[in-house]
This record gives C-alpha cells, structure tokens and sequence, in this order.
C-alpha cells in the first residue's frame, strides 16, 4: 500500500493521535485528523475536523473515504468512567471503518494480561487481569476480534506499555515528573524504580500503528509495538535529569501516598490496582512485531531527549 493519495483518518487528538499523524505525513499520507472540538495541534496540510467517536452516524460521516482508521482516542483520564464511555468509543470505530471498508487499528495497552508476576508479556499470553481496568481492556479486545472474525471489518491491535514522549502529560515521564524537574523540584515515580520495566516511546508506538495498517497480514492479530530493552525506572529518570543537566531528584510514591492524593485527585488514586507493574518487573516482549516488520525501537536517551525538548517548549498551564 504506497499509495500516497489514499486518506488516513485518526481518531483522538492525544499524545497517540499526534504520533500517528506525524508518522503518516511524514510518510506523504493524506490525513484527516477528528475529535469533539474540531480544533488540535496538527501539522500543516492535516484535515482536523469535529466528530463524535461514540455516535455511530457521526463516526460514519467522517471515515467516508478512508483507507486505513485509527482508533487513538480515549475518555478523559477518569478511570471509573471507563465502563459507560468506552464501549461506544469502540462500537463506533467498528462502525465508522466497517462503513467506509477500511481497514481499522486500534492503539491498545497491556493491562488484559494482568499480572503475570514477572514473566515477560508476549501476545500470546491469556487475557487474566483481575483489576477492573484490565478486564474493560480484555473486552475491547474480544469486541475488536468478534467484529474481525464476522467479516464485518478488518481489524489489527497494537498494544504498548506505559508510554511516554512528547505531548504525553499523563506517562511516567509526564507532567509529574517533567515540569516539577523543570522547576528544581522532586520528580515523581512510581512504585520500585530500580526494576526493569518496559517503556514505549510514543513515536514509536504511532510507528508501529501505521505499519500495521499498511500491512495485510497484520490484520486479525495483536501486536506489540517495538520496544527497547527494559531499563529500569531511576534509569529512565536519570537520563531526563542528565537532559536537564540537573543532579536526580526522585519523589516514590507508594500505595499509602496514591491513597490519600486520590481525596483530591481521583486519577492518582485508580492507579493504585495498577501498581503491580510497578513492584515486579515489566517487561513486554515485541519480537513478534521487529521480526515481522524489521523496525527497531527508539533508544531511551534519543526518545528522552525528544521528550524533555517537547516539554521545555510547552510550559506548564497553571490550573
């Protein structure tokens, strides 16, 4: 598929949505990029325009002429809400792609495999998370594959792990760890942070989206996108306070911490059924992706840098 003309549309505006735009335009896609605002920090030449993911006859009217759909959006960083305003964001990439006969690739995480108590994730492994977070991902999953199986549209999954890079506030390597390192204050991490953990460059992520969307035989089947080696979480920090060319300066919070920020602060707080990947290693494996398709993963310094550059020209809004 080098068709250049052919349209790409993109749904969700976040730090995933922007990857993937940057990705197709640099490979001279035609991109339409939609959320509910109709307003985004696109790139030159992109189409933004509004449209509602969750209803089907706005998702419909805007995949018209699509090749390939992405489905990068997500509800606001509120987990309990996940249960009522996520299905109908899933439903309607089915319905919107099924529509145009495009192609549909979802940009999924790890959580379905719950814990697997150190074991390196593979695709392969049985979807047994008991947080409820992971069991709502398990069920995209089996929507997406039911939908793929019954014919009624062609669907790929690429799923990363804890995710960072430019624009994403809410990653390890976000807006509570960034912009308080800005300031000279403690940067905050979670958990155990001198295991190895798994982290997956956002650029990289969007890559790996757009490959399988060019990619017939991608479809049917997850996906890890490519990841470097597992690094450990001081290690990761370490090269951002070396960007900054400050001394490491790290605030752990734990579950009693996560607790009581979660009385003002409802996110913090639902994270705490997450912490297992923080307290044994996390590592998810994505050979199946780099011995299929030949890509290679970002390398951590190159992606922190990006990062920090990302942040430094973004100042944080006070709120």
């Amino acid at each position: 598929m080098n068709n250049t003309n052919e349209l790409h549309v993109v749904f969700g505006s976040g730090a995933l949505g922007l990857a993937v735009m940057r990705e197709l335009v640099q490979q001279g896609k035609r991109v339409r990029l939609v959320n509910r605002s109709g307003k985004a920090a696109a790139i030159e030449g992109v189409e933004v325009v509004k449209g509602d993911v969750s209803d089907p006859a706005s998702a419909r009217q805007v995949c018209k002429g699509a090749s390939v759909v992405y489905n990068c959006a997500s509800p606001a960083y509120i987990y309990k809400e996940w249960a009522t305003k996520w299905p109908p964001i899933i439903n309607g990439t089915i319905e919107g792609a099924a529509a145009a006969g495009a192609k549909l690739i979802f940009g999924d995480n790890v959580y379905m495999y719950g814990d697997t108590n150190g074991q390196p994730i593979t695709e392969d492994l049985p979807h047994t998370a008991r947080t409820r977070k992971g069991q709502l991902r398990a069920a995209f999953h089996d929507t997406y594959m039911q939908a793929h199986r019954e014919g009624k549209v062609q669907v790929a999954i690429g799923r990363a792990s804890d995710f960072y890079g430019p624009a994403a506030l809410n990653s390890v390597l976000g807006e509570r760890a960034v912009y308080p390192a800005l300031a000279g204050k403690k940067a905050a991490a979670l958990g155990n942070i001198d295991l190895p953990h798994t982290y997956t460059y956002i650029d990289d992520f969007g890559k790996g989206l757009v490959t399988l969307g060019s990619h017939d035989e991608a479809m049917g089947q997850v996906w890890h996108v490519p990841n470097a080696p597992a690094i450990s979480t001081r290690a990761l920090f370490d090269l951002m306070f070396a960007e900054l060319g400050q001394k490491p300066a790290i605030s752990i919070m734990g579950k009693t911490t996560l607790r009581l920020a979660g009385l003002f602060i409802p996110p913090a707080g639902e994270l705490i059924e997450m912490l297992y990947e923080y307290e044994k290693p996390f590592v998810v494996d994505s050979s199946k992706f780099e011995q299929a398709f030949g890509t290679k993963a970002t390398p951590y310094s190159e992606g922190v840098k990006h990062t920090v550059e990302w942040f430094k020209s973004h100042p944080q809004v006070k709120k």
